[in-house]
């Protein structure tokens, strides 16, 4: 009866699913307190050796068979038949049944366990054998309770399904799902990953401050904080990216952070507002040099962690092989949209009135050829990179950071990698001009003071650091998030963040 209790929608029997569940909670208490006065207490006992996982055991068979193993888990389901009691247990890889009966165990032991309920973490130590309908298990010659469950967990055939609560409850969703636990054991090893592919070209793992008086390194809104002692207003950090590349003039070349970063902005299936990237510069290479290593990262994870190039992803098969499209925004948006802005030779006029031929709302947009071409691919092109594309040479107004093409002044090499219309990088030839980019933050600042709080501020400091000089440098920026999105097949971000923010819970 207990499983089907929990997670029941709520609604007019809402008051009577309460009533039953309270019943079971007192029930599963009341036996915790037997328990306590036989003197059997689960919550004193500190500590249980395993020596075998379950996935171990049934990978090995043939060596295992009749071999003395002690396993530990969580009880995901019980059979009682009499003298004799199947039960299978959960551990960190997988599921395994063990076999427990009475004259192996003792009556005392065997009446203890017939009591224990599903959730109950338990302790088995036996010998590996297999059932005569095949399955690898463990026959138990003794069973030991380690924690008590006191709530039932979710009905078992279809587990924790309301998304919102799988969010809230994480603890239950990796208990019930191992689908979402297969999602964070993926995300992990794709962090490992990153950090060994950079590590074994040289770079330098590092942490830069998370509380700053500038926000700085990216377009968006900060979370505002007080340090008490100083004073002052403090900035949650919205990207690494400016302390990085004061390393860069340090002369630390090659250096990276994966780092929590935040952003006072919306929610939705792709943006929570805390979240983790991967930042790293590497001085005397550009653009190009970035989409390699870009490439590199994802490339290699899928092939090392999944087998394949190909994932499937927001409904398409998607390949990750080497050799990943590049093309300039310009040329992207004349294949897409038949509109030529480099025609327009930085005519603003001109060029608004070609993003409105076909079809770009202009309104509330900037007057200026860049924007113009930047908002005509934002909103006809974008939307059809599916396969992995490298869109390069952005305008000048919407990179504040990066290096102006010597080839065209109105644009920058810069470029945002896409997989099925998702941005998945953004990187630039860095910025190493001083004085440009003292211009650039005036120009920023500007906008701030009209009322854009997702504009950059001025650091001064950092244009000092670019005083003493920068060498030519690449720089690139990725979210951890995004990318085990890719890896995991995931259509939300909060499959792959363990804990995202919610809104409060008021029932």
């Amino acid at each position: 009866m207990e499983e089907n209790i929990i997670n029941q929608p709520r609604g007019n029997e809402a008051a009577q699913t309460e009533k039953e569940l309270s019943e079971l909670l007192q029930i599963r208490r009341d036996k915790l307190a037997a328990l306590r006065e036989a003197g059997k207490d689960p919550f004193e006992i500190v500590r249980f050796d395993f020596t075998h996982r379950s996935a171990d055991i049934k990978a090995n068979f043939d060596e295992m068979e009749g071999k003395e193993v002690s396993v530990c888990g969580r009880m995901m389901a019980k059979r009682i038949m009499g003298k004799a009691s199947f039960a299978g247990i959960r551990d960190a890889k997988g599921d395994i049944q063990i076999y427990v009966r009475r004259d192996d165990v003792g009556e005392e032991p065997y009446a203890d366990f017939k009591a224990y309920d599903i959730g109950d973490i338990i302790g088995v130590t036996g010998t590996v054998f297999r059932t005569k309908t095949g399955e690898v298990s463990v026959h138990a010659s003794s069973v030991k309770l380690l924690s008590k469950s006191l709530r039932p967990l979710p009905e078992k055939f279809h587990g924790l399904t309301d998304k919102e609560l799988r969010y809230r409850q994480r603890y239950v969703d990796l208990i019930m799902n191992p689908e979402s636990k297969r999602n964070f054991e993926i995300r992990s090893k794709f962090v490992s990953f990153v950090r060994r592919y950079l590590e074994e070209r040289g770079f330098i793992e590092v942490e830069t401050p998370v509380l700053s008086a500038i926000a700085g390194g990216a377009t968006a809104r900060p979370f505002i904080t007080h340090h008490n002692t100083l004073d002052i207003d403090m900035y949650m950090r919205i990207a690494t990216e400016l302390h990085l590349k004061r390393l860069i003039v340090g002369g630390m070349d090659r250096v990276f952070e994966v780092g929590r970063i935040f952003r006072n902005e919306g929610m939705d299936t792709k943006h929570n507002p805390e979240f983790t990237t991967c930042e790293l510069y590497q001085a005397y290479t550009n653009l190009e040099g970035m989409m390699d290593v870009l490439e590199g990262i994802l490339s290699g994870a899928a092939m090392e962690i999944l087998g394949t190039y190909k994932v499937n992803w927001l409904g398409n098969e998607v390949d990750l092989t080497p050799g990943w499209r590049r093309i300039t925004m310009a040329d992207a948006v004349k294949e897409y949209t038949g509109a030529d802005f480099m025609a327009c030779e930085g005519d603003a006029d001109e060029a608004e009135a070609l993003a409105k031929s076909v079809g770009v709302d202009m309104d509330g947009v900037a007057h200026t050829w860049g924007n113009a071409l930047y908002e005509t691919f934002d909103q006809k092109v974008e939307e059809k990179l599916i396969q992995p594309t490298f869109i390069t040479m952005y305008p000048v107004e919407v990179s504040p950071l990066a290096k102006r093409s010597p080839k065209d002044p109105r644009l920058t090499e810069r470029y945002e990698a896409f997989v099925c219309s998702c941005e998945m990088g953004n990187a630039f030839s860095e910025l190493n001009d001083p004085i440009d980019q003292y211009e650039r933050f005036k120009a920023q600042a500007a906008k701030r003071a009209k009322g854009d709080e997702e504009a950059d501020m001025m650091d001064e400091d950092f244009v000092m650091a670019l005083e003493y000089g920068m060498p030519p440098t690449g720089g690139l920026g990725f979210g951890i998030d995004r990318c085990a999105m890719l890896l995991c097949g995931t259509d939300s971000i909060r499959d792959v963040i363990l804990f995202p923010t919610m809104k409060p819970d008021n029932n």
